[in-house]
């Protein structure tokens, strides 16, 4: 633990790579160099002709962990699965969690195993063929465990607000080493356990003004990490914005894939029938799923009176 500025109480190191009892404990020194990758992720992983398979680890088995998960690997390379998306493994506290509330970004949790049975995992991935990319929140931290605010006060931006907590600085006063942080994280993940790509968690809520924007940041560094490997940026835009994925040298940010919330919408309403919240504005005909493969997504600038306003990016 650190303790700041003479105070009594002690806090986790920010990037600690492991935290064994949990956000409120100790951290704990990891040697990432230690384990032994037998097993090269060659090339890495092309955009084209992939079948992405979304895994909790805490609940993909009855066991929860790492070592179980891995046990299943074989039958979901037959099932003809190519790259697995580990759902966040960021430590949070309590016993369960869908991990969306992480609080220690560079600390797998102790609840699925060590980070060598992560960096394990990961490796008999690659022995049968299966790409790995893993899911990080930058958007904002968790409500319980976040130190982050008792080193520094500029993690955090007021200009923004999200659904979830304090929106993190990128763009204000002192955001340079926020930026630095979050950037090493993406790098980690791919330096230091061979992912070979992340998916980025809701980016409508990343603010960003500065002139390089913090996701196409993102995008470079991941690709540095990779050393020439293919690797595959996801994100979670629920506006759909497709600048996300446009190339940098036409205003983009140089991601490569958009989750299509419209057709996910139109999927659930035509499948149960519900037309609460966001699935309001969806019918579930065969049109919108004709219209959504043939243009991408069905929402480009039109009135969507759940958000009582436009959304989408003009064709």
């Amino acid at each position: 633990r650190y303790r700041l500025d003479g105070g009594a109480e002690g806090y986790a190191d920010p990037a600690s790579r492991f935290q064994p009892d949990g956000p409120h404990g100790p951290s704990q020194l990891i040697d990432p160099d230690a384990f032994q990758w037998h097993v090269q992720d060659g090339r890495g992983v092309r955009l084209e002709g992939q079948v992405l398979y979304e895994m909790h680890l805490g609940t993909f088995t009855p066991e929860g962990t790492w070592e179980a998960a891995s046990r299943e690997l074989p039958a979901l390379a037959e099932l003809g699965v190519t790259v697995l998306e580990i759902m966040p493994i960021a430590d949070f506290p309590g016993q369960f969690g869908w991990g969306y509330d992480g609080v220690n970004l560079f600390a797998p949790t102790r609840l699925y195993g060590t980070p060598d049975d992560g960096r394990r995992f990961v490796h008999r991935a690659h022995a049968l063929g299966l790409g790995v990319i893993l899911d990080v929140v930058y958007n904002h931290l968790g409500p319980e465990g976040n130190v982050l605010q008792h080193y520094s006060p500029a993690y955090f931006s007021d200009r923004y607000s999200t659904d979830w907590g304090k929106a993190i600085n990128y763009d204000d006063a002192h955001a340079g080493p926020v930026r630095e942080f979050f950037l090493a994280n993406a790098g980690y993940w791919v330096e230091e356990f061979h992912f070979v790509g992340l998916r980025l968690d809701a980016t409508q809520n990343i603010y960003d003004t500065s002139a390089d924007h913090i996701l196409a940041a993102i995008a470079r560094r991941v690709r540095q990490a990779a050393c020439g490997r293919a690797t595959l940026l996801v994100n979670e835009n629920e506006p759909q914005h497709t600048q996300l994925v446009r190339p940098p040298a036409q205003g983009g940010y140089g991601l490569d894939m958009l989750w299509n919330d419209d057709f996910h919408h139109s999927a659930m309403v035509a499948m149960t029938g519900r037309k609460e919240a966001y699935y309001t504005d969806y019918l579930g005909t065969p049109q919108e799923f004709i219209s959504a493969l043939k243009y991408g997504y069905l929402y480009q600038g039109q009135y969507y009176t759940w958000q009582q306003k436009r959304r989408g990016t003009p064709a």
